[in-house]
């Protein structure tokens, strides 16, 4: 049994050779304190953010594309591994192959490690994220030619140049999603005394947000609690304020982006004018990023199918061909 897992900041994927993703949910699990028990894990537990007594707590056990809480991680993997294994494979331990960012640490690399065995796992291998997403988006990385593919997840942005099966030149940021969702927050109680949540500010980022100016803006009511008198209040918002509000986060991507490439082998870097760069993660579904980028460093831009699956997908094709990807794959013991 052969299991790929992308474990995120904000959701994690699990994908299976020749089923596909099969599951998808967030990366959220829900705790009763006086009982220390898990109440919920994944969607169920996001539903409680916000809402909960103060018996019940609600953990995001990864921060930054790393273990945060090594407990709770644990858990919500052994979730996971036990809800696709079904029928005869719930009595055999299944092999993973596990998602990292470029800027892993050894001792978080080994956490990652830690975690899956403890979870059930007979194998944990580990991969950085960036050349799963390119595995996932269809580049075929093996070849001598050079790519460039940015991935903006929940918690961190992988910005790497691939060739031959290695990443040649690559940065991770921690700034990505969640960094975009406080900056959305974070403007709306500057301009307007709202306070909204976690949740509010992701959605309105999904649903209006722009890395554009547009001439003809969406917009969208939200609730919040003003600061000022302490009710609740709607104020409507429009696409070109979100834009404003998530400017400079995108602006450290874009550089974190024109550093890989300053970093870049010349052939490589007219290999990468020709073909042009790859976007994966649930950051490139925010409209207009990509003519951002693309105008911002002169390469062209492209946003792969499916882009919130890709390193879910990537995970999955190394694992059932490791002999082809042998030299991506970083480590397998503890």
């Amino acid at each position: 049994m052969k299991i790929g897992i992308d474990l995120g900041t904000k959701n994690s994927l699990v994908f299976l050779p020749k089923k596909g993703v099969v599951l998808d949910e967030p990366s959220v699990i829900a705790v009763s304190l006086g009982e220390n028990r898990i109440l919920a894990v994944g969607k169920d537990a996001k539903e409680m953010v916000g809402r909960t007594p103060d018996s019940i707590q609600v953990f995001r056990p990864l921060k930054d594309g790393v273990i945060a809480d090594h407990r709770i991680t644990q858990a919500m993997l052994r979730y996971f591994i036990k809800k696709v294994c079904t029928g005869f494979y719930r009595f055999i331990k299944p092999e993973l192959l596990i998602g990292v960012p470029v800027g892993i640490t050894s001792t978080e690399r080994r956490a990652v490690i830690e975690a899956g065995i403890l979870a059930g796992a007979k194998e944990v291998f580990i991969a950085k994220e960036p050349i799963l997403s390119a595995i996932g988006a269809g580049i075929p990385i093996n070849s001598c030619s050079g790519h460039l593919i940015l991935d903006m997840g929940g918690g961190t942005s992988e910005v790497a140049v691939i060739s031959l099966g290695g990443i040649v030149s690559g940065r991770s940021i921690r700034i990505a999603g969640d960094e975009l969702d406080e900056a959305v927050a974070q403007y709306i109680k500057d301009k307007y005394n709202l306070a909204i949540g976690d949740q509010t500010a992701e959605e309105t980022k999904i649903k209006i947000g722009t890395a554009v100016n547009e001439k003809e803006p969406r917009f969208l009511e939200i609730r919040g609690r003003d600061l000022i008198l302490g009710l609740p209040k709607t104020i409507k918002v429009s696409s070109n304020e979100i834009c404003t509000a998530i400017e400079e986060p995108l602006g450290e991507i874009v550089q974190c982006v024109k550093d890989v490439l300053r970093d870049t082998p010349p052939e490589l870097a007219a290999d990468i004018m020709n073909t042009g760069m790859v976007m994966a993660g649930g950051g490139s579904l925010i409209r207009n990023v990509s003519i951002l980028i693309s105008q911002s460093i002169g390469v062209p831009c492209f946003v792969a199918d499916d882009p919130l699956r890709c390193v879910a997908k990537g995970a999955g094709l190394m694992l059932d061909n490791l002999d082809l990807y042998k030299r991506s794959v970083m480590t397998k013991k503890i």
